[in-house]
């Protein structure tokens, strides 16, 4: 073998030991698990929110993992999502990874629809005529549906027309939550 060739033979040689010995952390991620619920929920624990991170709280919801969704709702709602904020709304409301916390769902609709969001403008115009996590405070509460409506959201124009009666919009079958405790 020709000696100008044995360098680059030991080279190519040694090439996999060197690729051998480094961890992901040192050359990134070889092979990333990048479609799965779970690299969702790293790239949210890493405070790397996008719209297709925070969306993937919604599969975590609806598969049962709201331990997941939380984490991932939670870190978009901070980021400013305001989708994210009503979905944390809905997980505190009905008690899915955590005791239920009206207090805390209707805090996540107002910072919703401080933000511009028609869902969480409905939600805590809803929250205001009920008092419902918050003081009930029906003037409030109607000028909010009326926002929401303006935006075009359907839901609130059919409480407008229904003279803002939260029968008109929620199940019978939730009742219960928002009469008088005692």
């Amino acid at each position: 073998m020709p000696r100008r060739l044995l360098p680059i033979l030991l080279v190519l040689l040694a090439t996999p030991a060197v690729a051998e010995g480094a961890s992901d952390g040192e050359l990134g991620d070889l092979n990333p698990d990048e479609m799965s619920l779970s690299h969702s929920l790293d790239q949210a624990l890493r405070g790397k929110t996008s719209m297709t991170t925070c969306a993937s709280g919604y599969l975590m919801t609806k598969s049962g993992q709201h331990d997941m969704a939380r984490q991932v709702f939670s870190r978009c709602a901070e980021a400013g999502y305001t989708g994210a904020m009503t979905w944390m709304s809905y997980l505190e409301e009905n008690g899915f990874g955590g005791p239920a916390n009206p207090d805390a769902a209707a805090d996540y609709d107002r910072r919703a629809a401080e933000a511009g969001d028609p869902v969480g403008m409905f939600n805590h115009g809803l929250d205001l005529l009920r008092g419902h996590g918050t003081v009930q405070d029906p003037a409030a509460g109607r000028a909010l549906i009326d926002r929401a409506a303006g935006m075009g959201f359907a839901d609130a124009r059919r409480l407008q027309a229904a003279d803002y009666d939260p029968e008109e919009v929620t199940p019978d079958a939730d009742r219960w939550k928002y009469g008088p405790m005692f």
